[in-house]
């Protein structure tokens, strides 16, 4: 590997020398009203015949000698722009974005001269100020700035945003269900399609142009989201030839070459992130599987067909690596300006995690009301080694045209991953009983997506058509989970009867398709610009589910297989008709349960409108109604007797069935150029999941809990209320302040199912409101002396309080378990909703030397997880300090090389998960330990 590498840097710095050293500039021309492109804009450097025009996106480039420049920038109908002291250098292209304001009807000309700043930042404080809903977003810019490598270590930097697992994003505090992300406007199921966003570390930021977090709804977004919306801005086809590299590693002294890490045998093809078929199901799904009774050799060669691997291994632990390649460029048709382009970018993520002393815990309440302690239900404490491998592809290309514009984006994401656990347990029957645990597992992932666009322009540009079509496959397999306890006595081991060793596969697929069409007409109201919008909006979902279990049956075996679950299978202790003895495949556990095979559709048909215009030369305003029509159909049984007259069928019966409308309405009032006040009000809903609307029985192995869907749930509605003040400053400075407020009826939690504190379910539990409070500022320290003018800081914080209503069971349940002198309040915490967030980062960027560094800290505040029973506590998340630090450092001829340093959990803090009960000491539910991690990577621009 050296030398190879040795040779293509040298190939590249070849590549270099033959580069002219020229400069360009280059950015984008944006209406000041609708926030759209300006296209086929005039742009001209002043005093010479060197020219451009804007393409149909709005974009332009020139290509200058290095110097100072003026340059004008003109279209009928808008203001001439003319900038000053523009610095052309070789060492980057010069970003220089401009907003176009209209020109006032009867004038003359007016010419409007700015100085140009070097920040891109600026693009994205463009996009929010001027968008018609509350709006954050980054940069591709600041994506550099913090060193990150994935949208979900950038997008933390975002006001009231955190991620949750190191994956999903949670806006405002509020849970997974109230957050969506889009890809370039569209919808896009994850790897786990019942979260309602999709997991964000597959997403290099190479790739990524701005990512924009809506917090206030439109008529024209989806109704389905109230914390915010992410919208994912994937690149379009660079303006000329444009190649990228990076490679990178990271080490974590508590996981990585350590030789206790757990795995064990998988597929050869598992670094690819698929299985190759050897964890495949080893016989028909129908098959018929004889009873010992019966006598039959069909019995013994079934339960051969199965791995005999059970037990978790010991072996050293790698490290994790990734590599990335990116390509774009773009061509002229023939002699007119139409144009091709292309951008494709392939991405590979191999990571292993290693936690020694994981923890997850029951605990409940003594029936003694007297007694505050709580008491140990079950125990259980070991290390867990995962490897998991990302695969990713996306491909696009865009044909445009003088009026029109097509782009077809293909997106491929395959990702495996595989753990294995090793655990001692101990469970409270009537007396502590010990067990000892092997857990493997391994989940195969697949998501193909396509999206197909087009945008189309009238010939005097007052009408906009924008239609959109993205299907969507995804595939997630179980394959193969097998667990195995043993019963530990005085040494001695043994399969426990109510505890057998399992085996499970589980199978989802899930066709995803999602269209809609947008028709946009500018007009004049009151003398003023005004912009009409409407369209519709389609999308169907279809998903089969299926589980299979087995669970493995001892009949008199002697041997109690030393405590190694691989024994068990072993030849000799395998069960024949000769000696009647031995393991083997239960038949009266084994295959399917109909509960857990099920069919299920949704549909979502919408039509919107909405108007934006100004009252007065401040108010903008923008009105709009969007109509719902949300249907979910359910297929399944339940696993009563098919004789049993309580037996529950249903065959494609429509279990939702929801026509709404949802009003929204926009106010922003421009104090001035850099002061905007901002009001909204929204409808929103949150709906259920496929796995909740349902009578699905999903277990999950390592944790020993059991979700229990609930057919009967019915969707939240959330009356959504924002203000905003914000303020606009040079350098993409910025500072706003803004509260919200939101009524949730009838909102769905997980709780304990009332039976059992193993089972979760998932209810809607009374009424709830959050109020809440954010801050924000973006700061250069060269206010405090010019010498810190390449210091940089930002701070965000939100302040929420929830606020949830107690639902009659759950109320009558928690007064069932109160404990002396414990009183029971009208409300308690909304799930999943945080109390606080923090992000603040301290940051350095040298213009000359190349050098960008900074700190970046992230805290949320306790949440809650769990709901409690009464007799089960509340489990909580407690607060995660993380404070990362990144240095970069930008070399080459041009600055096209870049090599960067990362280290993550500066204060090796642990994820922590906690029952509180009135007067009682704190339990741990879930306890981790990710440890400091070093990254380094390099990356160069050809």
């Amino acid at each position: 590997m050296k030398h190879p590498f040795k040779l293509t840097l040298f190939t590249f710095f070849l590549l270099q020398l033959l580069y002219p050293q020229s400069g360009e500039v280059m950015g984008t021309l944006i209406d000041g009203d609708f926030q759209d492109p300006v296209p086929f804009a005039n742009i001209i450097v002043k005093g010479t015949t060197v020219g451009t025009t804007s393409d149909y996106d709005g974009n332009y480039k020139l290509a200058l000698e290095e110097g100072t420049y003026s340059i004008v920038f003109s279209y009928l109908g808008y203001e001439t722009v003319e900038v000053s002291d523009v610095v052309v250098n070789s060492k980057e292209p010069t970003q220089l974005n401009i907003t176009m304001e209209s020109s006032a009807e009867g004038l003359e000309e007016v010419i409007i001269s700015v100085s140009i700043k070097q920040n891109t930042e600026r693009s994205v404080l463009g996009i929010q100020k001027r968008a018609v809903n509350l709006l954050d977003g980054i940069s591709s810019e600041t994506f550099k700035k913090m060193g990150a490598g994935d949208v979900a270590s950038a997008i933390k930097t975002v006001p009231g945003v955190s991620v949750q697992g190191g994956k999903y994003v949670y806006v405002r505090g509020l849970g997974d269900r109230y957050t969506k992300s889009i890809l370039n406007g569209m919808d896009i199921p994850g790897l786990d399609p019942d979260r309602n966003t999709i997991q964000l570390d597959i997403f290099p930021t190479n790739i990524i142009d701005n990512l924009l977090v809506h917090k206030s709804a439109s008529a024209d977004l989806p109704a389905d989201f109230t914390g915010g919306i992410v919208d994912i801005v994937t690149k379009d086809f660079p303006n000329s030839k444009e190649h990228s590299f990076s490679i990178g590693g990271s080490y974590n002294p508590d996981m990585h070459f350590n030789n206790d890490y757990l795995n064990y045998k998988g597929s050869p093809t598992d670094f690819l992130g698929f299985d190759n078929g050897s964890r495949s199901l080893p016989i028909n799904a129908q098959q018929y599987i004889p009873n010992t009774y019966e006598y039959s050799p069909l019995l013994t060669a079934i339960t051969k067909k199965f791995n005999p691997t059970l037990s978790a291994m010991r072996e050293k632990s790698g490290m994790d690596y990734s590599m990335g390649f990116t390509t774009g460029n773009q061509y002229h048709l023939g002699e007119s300006d139409n144009r091709i382009g292309f951008f494709g970018s392939v991405s590979y993520k191999s990571k292993t995690t290693y936690y020694e002393g994981a923890e997850n815990n029951f605990y409940r309440r003594n029936p003694d009301p007297s007694i505050f302690q709580l008491e140990t239900d079950r125990t259980q404490k070991g290390d867990l080694g995962k490897h998991n491998v990302l695969l990713s592809g996306l491909l696009g290309t865009s044909f445009k045209t003088e009026r029109s514009k097509y782009k077809l984006n293909m997106l491929h994401i395959q990702n495996g991953e595989s753990s294995a656990g090793y655990f001692q347990q101990s469970l409270n029957f009537s007396d502590f009983v010990n067990f000892s645990k092997d857990n493997l597992e391994y989940t195969q992932r697949a998501i193909s997506n396509l999206q197909l666009s087009g945008t189309h322009n009238s010939e005097d540009a007052t009408w906009t058509t924008e239609w959109a079509l993205s299907p969507t496959l995804s595939k997630i397999q179980d394959k193969d989970i097998r667990t195995t306890s043993f019963r530990v006595e005085d040494g001695v081991y043994s399969i426990p009867q109510n505890n057998q060793p399992k085996r499970i596969w589980r199978d989802l697929e899930e066709v995803n398709t999602v269209a809609k069409l947008d028709f946009t007409k500018k007009y004049m109201f009151l003398n003023k610009d005004a912009k009409l919008k409407f369209g519709a909006y389609g999308a169907y979902k279809n998903r089969d589910f299926g589980i299979l279990n087995f669970e493995l049956e001892n009949n008199g075996q002697t041997t109690h297989f030393n405590g190694i679950a691989d024994n068990i299978l072993l030849e000799e202790n395998l069960w024949t008709v000769d000696n009647n003895k031995g393991t083997y495949i239960d038949p009266d556990i084994s295959i399917s349960e109909p509960a857990n095979t099920y069919r299920a559709k949704q549909q979502n048909m919408a039509a919107y409108v909405s108007n934006e215009f100004k009252i007065g030369n401040q108010l903008r305003t923008i009105l709009g109604i969007r109509v719902e029509n949300f249907t979910t159909r359910y297929t399944g049984e339940d696993n009563r007797d098919p004789n049993d007259p309580r037996k529950v069928i249903y065959n494609n019966e429509k279990i939702i069935d929801k026509l709404d409308v949802f009003p929204t309405a926009n106010l922003i009032y421009a104090l001035n150029e850099a002061i905007n006040l901002r009001g909204s009000y929204a409808l929103s809903t949150a709906r259920p999941s496929f796995k909740e609307a349902s009578i699905a029985k999903i277990y999950d192995p390592l944790s020993n809990n059991t979700f229990i869907g609930n057919i009967d749930l019915n969707p939240t509605y959330i009356d959504n209320y924002d203000f905003r003040i914000e303020w606009f400053g040079e350098s993409a400075e910025m500072m706003a302040l803004s509260s919200f407020y939101k009524k949730f009826t009838d909102p769905i939690e997980l709780t304990y199912f009332e039976s059992s504190s193993d089972n979760f379910t998932p209810k809607n539990l009374g009424d709830a409101e959050v109020i809440g409070l954010e801050f924000e500022v973006r700061k250069n320290l060269g206010f405090i002396t010019p010498t810190l003018s390449n210091f940089s800081f930002n701070l965000n914080t939100s302040i929420i309080k929830s606020a949830q209503t107690f639902g009659e069971s759950e109320r009558n349940l928690r007064e069932l378990g109160l404990r002396e002198g414990e009183r029971l309040g009208k409300t308690r915490e909304l799930q999943g909703q945080s109390p606080f967030l923090i992000n603040a980062g301290l940051h350095y960027k040298g213009v000359e030397n190349g050098i960008e560094t900074g700190l970046n800290y992230n805290v949320q505040g306790k949440t809650l997880q769990v709901v409690g029973n009464g007799f089960v506590p509340d489990v909580y998340t407690m607060p995660f300090h993380l404070l990362n630090f990144n240095f970069s450092k930008k070399f080459g001829n041009n600055g096209e090389q870049r090599i960067s340093l990362k280290v993550e959990n500066l204060l090796d803090e642990e994820l922590i998960s906690e029952y509180e009960s009135y007067k009682a000491q704190n339990k741990t539910f879930s306890k981790r330990n990710p440890g400091r991690t070093f990254s380094l990577g390099y990356s160069i621009t050809f």
